[in-house]
């Protein structure tokens, strides 16, 4: 029986990704992997400096900072950045609405991607929803797993583009499925593909049909399917050939979210 910390170091995943509402991410130097990346969940839940510091000796630290947010807008209100220790990088997002004031949320995006890719040059830039300005902005675009991932990136790869390319991917290193849809269904339900295919196209959301453990008949069959599209799931060995396969593509990293809890990363 392997270990959390086996399970993962035989994935080949180099990278893991916490978010500080769900877990204690002073852990994060236990983890088996060279990079750790600290989701941004609002300010409130954002680690203090001296958290921030311990974790960046320990281990290759990115922090998530969405160019919108009042602390983070290199237009703006940037006061938050001085949090972040020098050893750490900094991963450059758009921002999710559910962490955005309806204020923060109208800002342009393109022209504060830019500023901060000026003042911050290593960052990693989030594509989701941003894929053209990102990609004009250069540095390491840092994408969401989805269905197309390795012909897009192979096609990135075709076309010239050269830097580095970083993939996240909720993970849940177990065959079973009801454990699986528990874990990742709500998230791959909401991708647009899915939530199209599902029986009443809601994405799970409101009357729609279960996303989790209970979904039945199509639904579940969607959901099974799309948790291998957008997720990476199963054994460590099942794993770890999706993860050679997108290294194969042009893939750099490949940064694991463990959607069940940091523990099972570390058991």
């Amino acid at each position: 029986m392997l270990t959390g910390r086996e399970a993962v170091a035989r994935t080949g995943i180099d990278a893991a990704a916490l978010k500080p509402a769900e877990c204690d991410v002073s852990r994060a130097g236990e983890l088996p992997v060279d990079r750790v990346t600290i989701d941004y969940e609002g300010r409130e839940h954002l680690p203090d400096a001296e958290t921030l510091d311990r974790l960046a000796a320990e281990a290759e630290l990115y922090v998530t900072t969405p160019v919108r947010a009042d602390g983070f807008d290199p237009l703006g209100d940037d006061s938050l950045t001085a949090r972040i220790p020098d050893a750490a990088r900094r991963v450059l997002v758009a921002g999710h609405g559910a962490y955005l004031t309806d204020e923060e949320s109208s800002r342009a995006v393109a022209p504060r991607l830019g500023a901060a890719r000026r003042a911050a040059p290593d960052a990693w830039v989030g594509t989701e929803g941003v894929e053209r300005v990102a990609l004009a902005t250069g540095g390491t675009q840092f994408e969401l797993l989805s269905r197309s991932t390795d012909r897009d990136v192979r096609a990135l790869r075709a076309a010239g583009f050269d830097g580095e390319v970083a993939v996240y991917a909720p993970t849940v290193l177990t065959d079973d499925e009801d454990a699986v849809l528990d874990a990742v269904g709500a998230y791959v339900s909401r991708r647009r593909p899915v939530a199209r295919a599902l029986p009443d196209g809601s994405g799970g959301e409101g009357d729609g049909p279960a996303t989790d453990s209970e979904a039945s008949g199509r639904a579940r069959e969607v959901l099974s399917a799309a948790a291998r599209d957008f997720a990476l799931v199963g054994s460590p060995e099942t794993v770890r050939e999706r993860v050679a396969d997108l290294r194969e593509a042009g893939v750099d990293h490949v940064v694991g979210y463990p959607a069940r809890g940091i523990g099972e990363f570390l058991s």
